[in-house]
């Protein structure tokens, strides 16, 4: 079994995705991390608006999660072993197994409504039975108290009295069999696709819980450069002050900065990272910087990580007019 409290990160092509929905429900609302929907929709498989799992996360995202004891990572290529024939004549006896239970309980379901449509039917009346009774019963009380039993006769709606309901037909062999017939309802058959219960997925040895190890073992690589170790810093001091980050390279930076979850509010900044305080800086992208911000309605946000202090200098761009 999985750690109970770590996310797994499955690595395929030095790239982490997460498959689990409440995974990806518990990184966005928990420790606001949003990543990348990159999956299709099987009933909009003709689109790229609305996206589904796996769930691609930045590199940022992966080493913060994981030095933070969030997440775990799993060589998903390796972990995944060619099956036996018999396992995988089992796992396909209990797919179909599974299949026919579902198309049965289906069955039996439209066979009750179709021999016994009255129910609904008596449910309603009942209902609104009941109603009616409390509307009499509150024009008898107001009629007590006025004194007037004509006010009664002109004012309080008429009493309808429901039509007796069928009785219910009973279920015969033949009525089945007729209901089975007529049926052209089609049944959704919810087959599990997740892959970390199968008897040949044996990821407890292809299994890293810190960036060290999984480096070692030809995993994972990032962050490898003084560049990727800025960017890391830059993250985690935006994220540690309740940040919501996103990939900002339409925008010209790194990251688009959301002061909350992106689905509920707009990006504040756009960050650049500098990798060091000597990192060399020329004005011409200052004022480029300054006006795609500003031309956008953000403000854009030059990150500065000192390598030595582990600390970010933040320098906030606005393009102002002068009269």
């Amino acid at each position: 079994m999985l750690p109970s409290h770590r996310i797994p990160l499955r690595v395929s092509n030095r790239k982490a995705y997460v498959w689990d929905v409440d995974d990806i429900a518990i990184l966005r609302s928990q420790h606001h991390i949003c990543g990348i929907l990159t999956g299709t929709l099987p009933h909009l498989s003709q689109q790229n608006v609305f996206l589904g799992v796996p769930l691609l996360l930045l590199p940022e995202e992966v080493v913060l999660l994981v030095e933070n004891e969030i997440a775990i990572l799993i060589d998903d290529a390796n972990a995944h072993h060619d099956p036996s024939s018999s396992a995988l004549q089992k796992w396909n006896e209990e797919r179909l197994r599974d299949v026919k239970q579902q198309l049965s309980l289906a069955e039996q379901k439209e066979v009750q409504e179709a021999t016994n449509p009255g129910r609904a039917m008596s449910e309603t009346a009942m209902r609104k039975r009941k109603e009616r009774e409390e509307r009499r019963s509150r024009a008898k009380v107001n009629t007590d108290t006025s004194g007037t039993a004509a006010e009664e006769s002109i004012f309080s709606p008429p009493i309808i009295e429901p039509a007796p309901q069928p009785a219910p037909t009973p279920v015969t062999s033949a009525s089945v069999h007729t209901a089975n017939q007529l049926s052209t309802a089609s049944y959704t058959v919810t087959i599990p696709a997740s892959s970390s219960t199968l008897g040949w997925y044996a990821y407890p040895s292809h299994t890293y819980a810190t960036i060290t190890a999984a480096r070692e073992a030809g995993v994972w690589e990032y962050p490898a450069t003084p560049t990727e170790r800025a960017r890391c810093g830059v993250f985690r001091g935006l994220w540690e002050q309740g940040y919501f980050m996103g990939g900002g390279i339409k925008f010209g930076g790194e990251y688009l900065v959301y002061p909350g979850d992106p689905l509920r509010y707009h990006s504040h900044f756009v960050a650049s990272v500098i990798e060091s305080p000597t990192a060399a800086l020329r004005p011409m992208e200052i004022v480029a910087h300054g006006r795609l911000g500003t031309g956008t309605k953000k403000a854009h946000l030059l990150c500065e990580w000192d390598e030595q202090k582990k600390e970010v200098s933040y320098f906030s761009i606005e393009w102002a007019g002068f009269g």
